[in-house]
């Protein structure tokens, strides 16, 4: 039946490797009937996400309704891509209940937001609601959330910092946006690391939104879809580093791909990313590869030098290649430096 109601939209934003594919993954397999399509953007020209999603495709998210963005930020091309892939999902025989977007690490949730005004589709799609993830760990280290206090006292001692890193720029961009928090592998932070992580998120936050801990995606669809925020029509309560800029560049960031030969040891593999993340501040390595002696490809994802790896899938009749995304700011990546430093 045709209806003139429009289809919502969940934007998921969060840092490199806060856990957000993980959370769509969780919400696919939990959709509670929902007819779900999702639109993936990746940095870099490997995707990676999409295809774990596809993996986890059923039939209420067919691999057919989970399209991936590779050519860039979502935000900085929404003519070019952003609009036709919306378009692409709204033509389907059988339209989508609810549409998931996942940013990318390095994405603004705000500008993709400005987005839903276009002409094409502000009357068939509206932003559900913003879900902002962040690493309680690493919050709780202090990483990404300055202190306020503490960064007015830098300043005013040393006028070189004047201006903060782009990574606590995108954190907070991203904070500032959202319609509800979720703190990301809240096992690992404890109880204390998750008081010191709201506490910092507080900090940063223009108003007050739901602050949840999540382990391994496992959140109630219940409590993020289905918000109503409009976001879209919200905007001046979704504060930006960026507001008044016609536009932003992603310079800051740069992303190699590098190709690795069979890997006979994932012990050492591991330890070499490790390494890359200490020497050369490599911040997210992902990717699939190809074990001697092993049927299953091996996914593997890093956050600096934290490294989860597991068999994902048999290789089938697909090539037995194995690539590795690696992602840093512009000036930290060395690609000659990382293939040394991986052996190839």
């Amino acid at each position: 039946m045709n209806t003139l109601a429009k289809i919502p939209v969940t934007v998921i934003t969060g840092f490199l490797g806060s856990g957000k594919t993980t959370l769509i993954q969780h919400l696919i397999t939990n959709a509670n009937g929902r007819k779900l399509a999702v639109l993936v953007n990746e940095f870099g020209s490997e995707g990676v996400d999409g295809e774990i999603l596809k993996s986890c495709a059923d039939a209420n998210c067919p691999a057919e309704n989970i399209v991936e963005l590779a050519n860039g930020c979502i935000c900085c091309t929404v003519a070019d891509d952003f609009i036709p892939a919306i378009e692409q999902l709204l033509s389907r025989r059988v339209k989508p209940d609810h549409i998931l977007i996942e940013t990318s690490g390095l994405a603004l949730p705000k500008p993709l937001l400005k987005a839903f005004d276009w002409p094409e589709i502000r009357s068939r799609i509206t932003v559900d609601g913003v879900i902002a993830l962040a690493d309680a760990e690493a919050v709780a280290a202090g990483r990404f959330a300055p202190d306020p206090v503490a960064v007015e006292a830098q300043r005013a001692a040393d006028e070189n910092l004047d201006h903060e890193t782009p990574l606590s720029e995108v954190f907070e961009d991203q904070i500032a946006c959202a319609d509800i928090v979720l703190l990301t592998k809240a096992d690992l932070a404890g109880a204390e690391g998750l008081e010191a992580a709201r506490a910092a998120i507080a900090a940063e936050m223009p108003r007050r939104v739901p602050v949840l801990p999540a382990v391994d995606g496992a959140v109630d669809a219940r409590v993020v879809l289905g918000l109503e925020a409009a976001a879209e029509d919200d905007l001046a309560a979704r504060p930006s580093h960026h507001d008044g800029e016609d536009g932003h560049e992603h310079n800051d960031f740069a992303s190699v791909v590098i190709e690795l030969p069979e890997v006979a040891s994932i012990d050492a593999l591991v330890a070499s990313i490790q390494r890359l993340a200490r020497e050369q501040n490599v911040l997210r390595a992902k990717g699939y590869i190809a074990v001697a002696g092993k049927p299953m490809r091996l996914l593997l994802q890093s956050v600096g030098e934290r490294v989860r790896h597991q068999f994902d899938m048999p290789w089938g009749t697909r090539p037995r290649r194995s690539k590795l995304v690696m992602i840093g700011e512009h000036d930290d990546i060395d690609e000659a430096a990382i293939r040394a430093g991986l052996g190839v």
